[in-house]
Parts: structure tokens; C-alpha cells; sequence
């Protein structure tokens, strides 16, 4: 069976609900059709820690309903998995074989989880956090899970660490970086995070690798995690949290351009004219460098959506895409981490200003180039990460507010905003 679309977009997450959004508002009548792997309704995987954890039950998690789709005459196609985007024809082939042809084509199919070539851990369960699914899963073996090992000191780690630690496991994090969250603090601020998962009864292993991954002994649950320094972890739970990989393998033969993403220029435009890509997929143009990279935050996916949807639509109103700036927001064992935007290594000129109250647990560090913000980091600090990403974007000028900003970084921001955003 085929099926046809004026706009398919693959994915259902907020790039893919964004792009819906911005291409209705410019034509109300095209035939949409969304298709997603997901068996449910659209979610935020930003969600999935607090599922695991319990703060959010699994049916009250998602963003639209089936009257949302409906009202915005949207074939909405879940559990479905795309096998193939055959570009030629202008058709996507689904895995039980029937077809969709379009005349725009949005990917917006997100990252899925790395499973690290460790010896051993393909014979073992184990779990990763990326689906509502998984998070359910993961929640359910929590439950009863004595002895708990991570794999990797990213957020997804972490989280699910945490969670752990108050489920009343024992709980040994793996990382094979010097620090906790590598790719968001440095040294100084990983170390006071570390500290208070230290407290909270979780084990760090960092600088560390798994070297192999044995089932349990005498058909017992769980396994043991091998360390280089000869250490071994028993565990009943396993989770595998070292990073995602871009969701490209659908475009294989297609003719699109893929590197670690989908290549797409400032129009979220692939290679081939009438198909677009955003999101975690998406490699798209950095803001400091201009080079094409990954960066799997919301606001950016939301961003990347809605300018690949006025694209889609011929909006004439469309603006091109910035660049992409880094942003993360982190809770953890009652206290509050930031990160947004770079640590300026390797621009000229850039100028760090950090400040460190161990006894508060409180850490900033900003980082300036000619006055205006390149990056700010923090721990119990207080500002508002969307201003401070907008601040980077527009590149204000921070020079008649630089030492207030460098004390008070939100105050400073509000006189801004006040003055220039309309």
C-alpha cells in the first residue's frame, strides 16, 4: 500500500512538532503525515529521569494528543518504523513494506544510544534511557536493583545514577574521561558535582574503563564489570549511559549527505533539495566557528524544526539558522547546574572569570570575548540559561554592564533586556 503526503515528517519529538507548527501557519491544508517509531503519543526525552525516578507518571508525559492532531489535520502514524528514504522516487519504504510518498520530507529522527565493543556485554542485560519504554523499563528494575553500575558520567549517566542511589542501591559510576560530565563543565565545577555524588553514596570511578562484562556466577541475575585497574564491580542492574549516536541509518543509498549527522545548511536543508533535517539528527553550522556540528539540546531542536518547517512551506518570512549554541540544565541530589555555551579554548581573546565558594557549593565561571558572552557556567548560581543563550546569540554587548555582569550575571542581564529586547 501507498500512501501520499505534501509533508512527511519522520520523528515526533519537538523538532518534529515544531516543523508541524511553523509549516501549518503558512499552509493549513497540505496533507501532513508524521510518522514514529515510538508506539505512544509525542514526549520529551528530557522527561525519561523524572519517569525513571518517579516524579512523572508515564501517561501524563506527553506533549500533544490525539485531538491536537487531528485539529491540525495530521496523519498521525506511531509505532511505525521507516526502513528506507528511497529520494529518487520521493517515497520512504516502512518496515512492513508499505510505502509514503512526499513532496517534503522533514527527518527529525533523533539519536539513539552507543553501545560501547566491551567484551562480554552483549551477553548480559543491561539498559540505556533514550524512550519512554526504556524509562519504564529501567524504573521497574530500579525497584529491586542492591547493586547498580554505570556506564559513562554524561547526563543520561547521572541521572540514572541518582535515581538509583535514592532507590537504595549501591551505585558505582564508570567513566573513562578524568571527570564527571565532561562535556559540559570542567575539572573544577565535575569536582563539586562529584563531591555531592560522593555523599549521596554513589562510588566514582573516573580516568577508568570497563575492560570486560561477565554474567553472574552459577546462573545468578546481573553480571560483573571488569575495571583496568583489575577492580571488579558486581552489579544486578547494568546501565549503559556513554552518549547517542545521530538516527541516519533510514537514509543509507538515499543520496543525502551524512557525516556523524544529517549535513543540512542554514535552511535545514540536506543535500538533496526537497529533504530536511533537524534536531539531534541534524549536523547543522556552529555559531563560534561556523563548523557543521551535533548539538542535541530542546531549544535547538526547536529552533532547527521551525525553520525547517517555514522552509518546507515556502514561508518567505523564514530567517536562517544562527548556529548552533550549546545549553544544558542539570539537577542533581537537591542542587542546580547550568552550562551554556563554550569555554572559549582556542578563540583568541577569549577571557575566563571564575569564581568558587566551596563552602556554599556555589561555582560561576563566565567566559568574554570583546564584552560579549561566549559562555556561562554554574552550580547554585543564579541566572536565567535562555537569557544567557539569547545574550550569546545576539551578540549584546555587555561592556556599559561588564562588572556588574561578572558579579550578578541576572541582574546585569535584566537592565539589558530592559533597555534593547522589545
Amino acid at each position: 500500500m501507498i500512501r501520499h503526503a505534501d509533508y512527511l515528517i519522520i520523528g515526533s519529538s519537538h523538532a518534529a512538532l515544531a516543523a508541524l507548527h511553523t509549516l501549518r501557519m503558512h499552509d493549513s491544508e497540505g496533507a501532513v503525515t508524521m510518522v514514529t517509531r515510538d508506539a505512544s503519543l509525542p514526549y520529551s526525552p528530557t522527561v525519561l529521569p523524572y519517569v525513571v525516578s518517579g516524579r512523572s507518571q508515564p501517561e501524563r508525559v506527553f506533549l500533544r494528543d490525539d485531538a491536537y492532531f487531528r485539529a491540525q489535520k495530521v496523519d498521525y502514524l506511531s509505532g511505525i518504523e521507516v526502513e528506507r528514504v528511497a529520494a529518487d522516487r520521493n517515497v520512504v519504504r516502512l518496515a512492513n513494506g508499505d510505502e509514503i510518498g512526499y513532496k517534503a520530507l522533514l527527518v527529525a529522527t533523533g539519536a539513539q544510544p552507543v553501545v560501547p565493543p566491551i567484551p562480554g556485554l552483549g551477553g548480559v542485560r543491561y539498559h540505556v534511557l533514550r524512550t519512554l519504554d526504556d524509562a519504564v523499563a529501567l524504573r521497574a528494575a530500579a525497584a529491586g536493583a542492591r547493586r547498580a553500575v554505570v556506564l559513562g558520567a554524561g547526563l543520561i549517566g547521572m541521572h540514572a545514577a541518582e535515581n538509583l542511589a535514592h532507590a537504595g542501591a549501591d551505585v558505582a559510576i564508570v567513566e573513562r574521561l578524568p571527570h564527571v560530565l565532561p562535556g559540559y563543565f570542567d575539572a573544577d565545577a565535575a569536582a563539586m558535582i562529584g563531591r555531592a555524588f560522593a555523599a549521596g553514596g554513589v562510588r566514582l570511578f573516573t580516568g577508568r574503563e570497563a575492560l570486560s562484562i561477565a554474567p553472574g556466577e552459577s546462573g545468578e541475575p546481573g553480571c560483573s564489570v571488569v575495571l583496568d585497574g583489575g577492580e571488579t564491580l558486581p552489579c544486578d542492574l547494568l546501565v549503559v549511559g556513554v552518549g547517542v549516536a545521530p538516527v541516519t541509518g533510514l537514509l543509507q543509498g538515499s543520496g543525502v549527505a551524512v557525516d556523524r549527522g544529517v549535513l543540512v545548511d542554514d535552511s535545514m536543508r540536506s543535500s538533496v533539495a526537497n529533504i530536511f533535517a533537524a534536531g539531534d539528527v541534524a549536523q547543522a553550522r556552529g555559531f563560534y566557528d561556523g563548523v557543521k556540528t551535533l548539538n542535541g539540546i530542546l531549544p535547538d531542536a526547536v529552533e532547527q524544526g521551525r525553520i525547517a518547517g517555514m522552509a518546507m512551506a515556502g514561508d518567505p518570512g523564514i530567517k536562517p539558522y544562527p548556529g548552533g549554541v550549546p545549553l544544558n540544565t542539570y539537577t542533581f541530589f537537591g542542587q542546580h547546574a547550568v552550562s551554556v555555551g563554550t569555554h572559549g579554548e582556542g578563540i583568541p581573546g577569549a577571557e575566563t572569570f571564575t569564581t568558587v565558594d566551596a563552602s556554599a557549593a556555589r561555582y560561576l565561571k563566565i567566559v568574554l570575548r570583546d564584552d560579549r558572552l561566549l559562555g556561562i557556567f554554574g552550580i547554585n548560581a543564579a541566572f536565567d540559561p535562555g537569557v544567557m543563550w539569547e545574550l550569546i546569540l545576539r551578540r549584546v554587548d555587555l561592556a556599559p554592564v561588564r562588572e556588574r555582569f561578572l558579579d550578578a550575571p541576572q541582574d546585569a542581564a535584566r537592565v539589558l533586556m530592559s533597555r534593547t529586547w522589545r
